[in-house]
This record gives C-alpha cells, structure tokens and sequence, in this order.
C-alpha cells in the first residue's frame, strides 16, 4: 500500500466501480434532471433525479413490476418490459412538469437494440424531449415481443411461469399492446 505525503486514497465509490465521476459531471453540467436506467436480473428501475448539494433528490421512481397494474402478464425485465418502463416513466414526468431530461445508464455498456435503449424509446414515444440516436433503438418487432412469442411457440417448456400466467404464445403481441394502450390512456 502506498503511503506518504503525495498519496491520495480514491473515491470510495469509483474504487468500487459503481461512479464513474467524468460521465457524472457532463451529465450534470446540463442541468437539467437525470432520467437514469438500471437493470437488474428481475425487474427494470427507472427513476427521475435531479441534483442538490446535499446529495441527489429522486423526484420519482417507476419499476417494471408496476406494469401489472396495467395488464402485463410477460417477464418483467425483457425488452418489451423495458419499453413499456420508459412509456410509463416518461408519461408520469410529464405530468409532473417535467419537459426535457438526459439519460444516464451508469457503467452499463451501450450496446445498439439492448434493453437500456428499449427504455429510451418507451422514454422518447411518451413525448418527452431527451437527446437520442435513433439508430441504437432496438427492431419494433423486438419492442413488441415477437422473438419471444416464435421462441415460446417452438419452446414452450421453458415458459412454465407465462402459462401459470394463463398467457400464450399468440396472445403475447396482444398483451403488450393492450398494455401499451392503458399506459397511454391514463
């Protein structure tokens, strides 16, 4: 371990990997609110967060597993779970008065047509201005499921849970719309 005068120990959270204090700071210097993304192994998070000296102030949090109030009988961290996220996220920001945020994805790795990015087109759809690329948005026939409904209609043991759910391989597409069209209608 180094020791002496001219040694500076580092920032808790960067030697844990978890800030990367650089993308921080573009991200800041924008002012205006963060629309940050997470995703874990089971759900998407969502969260509006804005900055305060004291620390960050999180204005307001959407998760995937609030799309079954809404009607989603799929998983809850796929792409069509993380479209509908950003659409619901986006459309309560709205309401809120918020009209323009930038997206912040932490250390996730952009990769073009991921999950993360299936947030930013839910985000963008809802109406909200952020600044995007188009071109790193995933296939509207991925955002809607249709590789999950030929992947469970050539493979349905290993959709068990979707048929404890009473969801089928041909009511997949029509789940995500209906869903889709009660998010936009409230």
């Amino acid at each position: 371990m180094a020791t002496g005068p001219r040694y500076r120990v580092g920032f808790k959270r960067r030697k844990k990997g978890k800030t990367n204090y650089g993308k921080r700071m573009k991200l800041l210097l924008s002012r205006k609110p963060r629309l940050v993304a997470r995703i874990t192994n089971r759900r998407v998070i969502t969260q509006l967060v804005e900055y305060s000296m004291e620390g960050d102030v999180v204005k307001l949090t959407v998760d995937s597993t609030m799309l079954t109030e809404f009607g989603w009988k799929g998983d809850l961290n796929n792409i069509p779970a993380s479209y509908l996220t950003g659409l619901l996220i986006g459309k309560k920001a709205q309401e809120m008065g918020v009209q323009g945020t930038v997206f912040d994805i932490g250390l996730e790795s952009p990769v073009k047509g991921s999950r993360i990015f299936a947030v930013l087109k839910g985000i963008v759809d809802s109406g909200l201005e952020i600044p995007h690329n188009p071109e790193v948005f995933p296939d509207e026939s991925r955002i809607r499921g249709e590789h999950i409904a030929e992947y469970y209609e050539n493979n349905p043991e290993k959709f068990t849970e979707y048929g404890k759910k009473g969801l089928k391989h041909s009511d997949i597409l029509n789940n995500f719309e209906e869903t889709k069209n009660k998010i936009i209608g409230d």
